[in-house]
């Protein structure tokens, strides 16, 4: 969700939303979406609290535009990502009449100056379980709430959203933790890690970044906490690495086998 999200368009309440990284944006449309992320919440003592939020129903849609109206999408399906991507919440007159709280939200509705729609942060507020007008600020995605499950006539494939990266994040835990082989990470000589970053691909060069500093840091600090540790310990660990390109659905589509070179193509 964009910092100033709230948007009224032709008696609809929109939701903007801008993209990240290299998306299938074609696949958004009419598509049960719903919001997920962390909410900065006033804690009454004069501070502030990270909270996390997933609001599992649906709540916003972008659908498609009627085919009457545009007879050309079967043969191009053409979008400008910052008109055509933009999600609907609800209608004005539901919102004001039926969907908030009183005359106070029918009248923040209509507030030109508010940054998103007090519907959504009432929403918000609700799943958390705190007031709405705690809600300081806010980091959330869409997502499609379509539940992950195993297809194939011999359920042997999984049918999800996110797979790139959730399912390398999800085999370097299992890896982690089972490498242990039972024991106490305690009794464990070695230093066993992962790091799964927020930020990759357009966001690597950030500060917190995939490209940043952060990793080197962080194996550095770990190294120099450890008595008898050696001065060229990070070194010897990069040297002693080796890296595993873990990247999914790239294996070679039967639908465009002709997208790989012939004797070159990654098999499932």
């Amino acid at each position: 969700l964009k910092p100033v999200s709230k948007k009224i368009n032709t008696g609809f309440l929109q939701v903007g939303v801008q993209v990240y990284g290299g998306g299938l944006w074609h696949t958004w449309f009419d598509r049960d979406l719903s919001v997920a992320g962390r909410v900065m919440v006033r804690d009454g003592s004069g501070g502030y609290a990270q909270r996390l939020v997933a609001i599992e129903e649906p709540i916003m849609r972008i659908p498609s535009l009627a085919i009457h109206l545009d007879r050309t999408v079967g043969d191009a399906f053409k979008y400008n990502k910052e008109v055509h991507l933009t999600p609907i919440l609800a209608t004005v007159t539901k919102a004001l009449n039926g969907g908030s709280s009183g005359s106070e939200a029918k009248a923040a509705d209509e507030d030109d100056g508010a940054a998103h729609h007090p519907v959504l942060l009432e929403r918000i507020a609700k799943e958390l379980g705190v007031s709405a007008a705690d809600i300081s600020d806010f980091e959330l995605c869409l997502y499609d709430t379509q539940k992950a499950v195993i297809g194939g006539i011999c359920n042997e494939f999984i049918y999800s959203g996110r797979l790139d990266n959730l399912n390398s994040s999800y085999c370097a835990i299992e890896g982690l933790v089972n490498s242990l082989n039972g024991k106490s990470a305690e009794e464990d000589a070695h230093v066993r890690m992962v790091a799964l970053f927020d930020n990759e691909e357009v966001g690597s060069t950030s500060a917190y970044g995939a490209n940043s500093s952060l990793i080197e840091a962080a194996i550095r600090r770990i190294q120099g906490s450890m008595a008898g540790g050696s001065a060229t310990a990070f070194e010897e660990a990069v040297a002693n690495s080796f890296m595993i390109s873990s990247d999914v659905t790239h294996a070679v589509h039967p639908n465009y086998a002709d997208k790989h070179e012939q004797n070159h193509r990654p098999e499932l």
